[in-house]
């Protein structure tokens, strides 16, 4: 999904971050509340498409998680007041478009402006000769990106078309990128090109039609140019207060870029970040915004990876890593924060079975207990962790050096890989292998009670499908490691509600058709070739096998269900370019891939085999908490803050 990068408020984040189609679910997303009464809503508002070749129209979007009445709104041009127009639609739905003839016509070189009833600016766009034939529209985004005129077919109405230059002007990377109104009235302008642009006849006004745009260049102090990944911060002479907006316009009119801001003023200062506008706590003029809590800033970063270091104990030896291959078609950016918190101490994870240090694979978060994190270490460990002092650590009430897991009868060494909790609280681990006997397959489940007590866990239950993959038993450990490398546990629940199709009968899956098998199916990811295996786990050691589901992806290293999202999440690491897929159930009543979702980019490309996301509950300003695991501890490789860390933290939206 394209980040949005306009002036969008939290709530409208958390709604409209995710593209996620087909919600068939009742209850997936709550349905779209009426017009709003509160003006406010004008702020999620845009022009975001414009023509003056005769028929004169204009398209306004609404980038907000609740619909906006237009009711009263004007509009005017640069040679008439504001005037009354006759919109398609009294109200823009929350991601929809309005659209309509300007009540005056529209010149080669011309603006629009619209206001709300009550007379306050919403959004403003200027062009030069013929610059809106056949039409004006953003590219980059709806609502978002610089205006460029259209090289395909007008599109009012519905999305803008991906009609941008395939060398976007220069002017076109620039960005407003932070603004205060607390009396200096800063602005910050930001490049993201690879060359400089001249700005030295580029202007700016704020939503008060009264006032005429001032000069960068004799604004203080006076720029004439920003470089490549560069900044330009000058004091407005114009004045900006609350409940006001800052338009960037080039040498001929043009509008470059806008941000608006709420009545409390942008205070001491509002920076762009990721997923929009934000009041920031500390000005950051003339360097990366911070977005503190708010998704991660742009302004000439990917995201920064914070924490680390330490040194490397004894024995612990990272593992770089192998196998990296590209992201599916279609994947999207991430759409979370892109600053990433390294979420743990330096070589964490050692044992008596693995002194290195590394292999931490899978990942959950406890649904009784979202403070709780679990992880799965490969040579047969698990962890129970907590936080302090920002970091994932392991519960030292539970054990402070993890617990040594076994199969069935106390024996063997599983190579513990996937990591669930199941309905009933207890964990559901799976193994590839015998770590004692590693050329073998042993793809496996187990039952653990975490409640139990001891340094030792042995499985109240063992399900063994290794028969069902005779391509990984060739004799070579290669091949022995592709087997059950995550699981999901999926509830039964969400599976009715979605409608899923039970493969076995051909009809709606209905739970009671299988007594034993608790509240919800299992679906194991194989890394061989990226399917998910979805069983029913009966209580009498017996497993109902109910087909596969193809990810899209050559390997599959995490699963889990996302009642947030109301997905089942599969990952893999840097063999599929390091990619989420988020999977629903489609009208046909089978799961299939919907969204796909790269890391933020500031993560190393390593083998992060684990990924869980924090339930909704522990929201916090519109975002959760995301974890990944590096099963190699290589980071960014020796000597940089992440060698030899095995967690990441970052953030994901509500």
């Amino acid at each position: 999904m394209p980040t949005t990068h306009s002036r969008v408020g939290v709530a409208s984040v958390c709604a409209a971050s995710l593209t996620f189609s087909g919600l068939l679910v009742t209850g997936l997303f709550a349905a779209q509340p009426a017009a709003a009464a509160d003006p406010a809503g004008y702020q999620n508002v845009r022009i975001n498409e414009v023509t003056s070749s005769g028929n004169d129209t204009v398209e306004l979007y609404n980038a907000g998680s609740a619909a906006v009445s237009i009711s009263g709104w004007k509009m005017a041009d640069d040679g008439f007041s504001p005037q009354s127009f006759s919109p398609s639609a009294s109200s823009i739905p929350a991601g929809g478009f309005v659209t309509f003839n300007s009540p005056k016509g529209l010149g080669d070189s011309d603006k629009v402006v619209i206001y709300t009833a009550g007379g306050t600016v919403v959004d403003r766009v200027d062009w030069a000769t013929d610059r809106a034939k056949p039409a004006m529209a953003r590219c980059g985004g709806d609502g978002t990106g610089a205006w460029v005129t259209t090289t395909t077919a007008t599109t009012f109405g519905s999305a803008n078309a991906a009609g941008c230059p395939a060398a976007p002007p220069a002017a076109s990377k620039v960005v407003v990128n932070e603004v205060s109104s607390d009396g200096s009235d800063t602005v910050e302008l930001y490049n993201g090109g690879t060359g400089a642009v001249s700005i030295g006849s580029w202007k700016y006004v704020d939503n008060d039609t009264a006032h005429t745009a001032a000069s960068i260049s004799s604004s203080s102090p006076s720029a004439t140019s920003i470089p490549a990944g560069g900044y330009v911060t000058f004091n407005s002479t114009i004045g900006l207060g609350g409940n006001d907006s800052l338009f960037l316009l080039d040498g001929s009119g043009n509008t470059v870029d806008s941000a608006t801001w709420a009545a409390a003023g942008a205070s001491p200062s509002d920076e762009r970040c990721a997923t929009g506008f934000r009041t920031s706590a500390n000005a950051t003029f003339g360097a990366v915004n911070s977005c503190s809590g708010s998704g991660g800033g742009t302004g000439g970063t990917t995201g920064r990876l914070l924490g680390g270091g330490g040194s490397l104990t004894s024995g612990c030896t990272p593992e770089a890593p192998g196998g990296t291959g590209s992201a599916p078609p279609g994947t999207q950016s991430w759409p979370g924060g892109l600053d990433v918190t390294i979420a743990d101490d330096v070589c964490a994870f050692t044992t008596s079975t693995g002194p290195e240090g590394r292999d931490v694979s899978g990942l959950a978060f406890d649904p009784a207990n979202p403070s709780v994190l679990w992880a799965a270490k490969n040579k047969n460990w698990l962890y129970k962790l907590v936080k302090s002092n920002g970091k994932w650590v392991p519960d030292a009430t539970w054990s402070a050096t993890g617990k040594q897991i076994r199969f069935a009868g106390g024996t063997g060494q599983p190579d513990s890989e996937g990591l669930t909790v199941g309905g009933n609280g207890h964990l559901y681990v799976t193994s590839e292998r015998d770590n004692g006997n590693n050329t073998v397959p042993k793809d496996t489940v187990l039952e653990f009670d975490p409640a139990a007590t001891g340094s030792t866990l042995t499985p109240l239950h063992q399900w063994d499908m290794t028969t069902q993959f005779p391509q990984l038993d060739t004799g070579s450990k290669d091949d022995a490691n592709l087997g059950f490398e995550g699981v999901g546990y999926v509830p039964d629940s969400w599976l009715t509600a979605s409608g899923w199709t039970d493969p076995l009968t051909g009809a709606a899956y209905n739970p009671a058709n299988y007594p034993l098998h608790g509240s919800g199916l299992f679906f194991a990811g194989l890394e061989y070739d990226g399917t998910l295996h979805v069983y029913g786990l009966n209580s009498d050691g017996s497993f109902t096998t109910f087909g596969t589901v193809s990810t899209g992806k050559p390997g599959v290293m995490d699963v889990t269900y996302d009642a947030g999202t109301q997905r089942i999440v599969a990952t893999c690491d840097n063999t599929c370019g390091e990619t989420h897929t988020f999977l629903k159930v489609n009208a046909s009543g089978a799961i299939v891939p919907d969204v796909t979702y790269t890391n933020p980019a500031v993560l190393p490309v390593d083998n992060l085999e684990g990924f869980a996301l924090a339930p909704t509950s522990t929201c916090a300003g519109g975002f959760r908490e995301a974890v990944w695991s590096d099963d190699g501890i290589y980071g960014f490789g020796s000597g940089t803050s992440s060698y030899g860390h095995a967690l990441y933290s970052g953030t994901f939206p509500c």
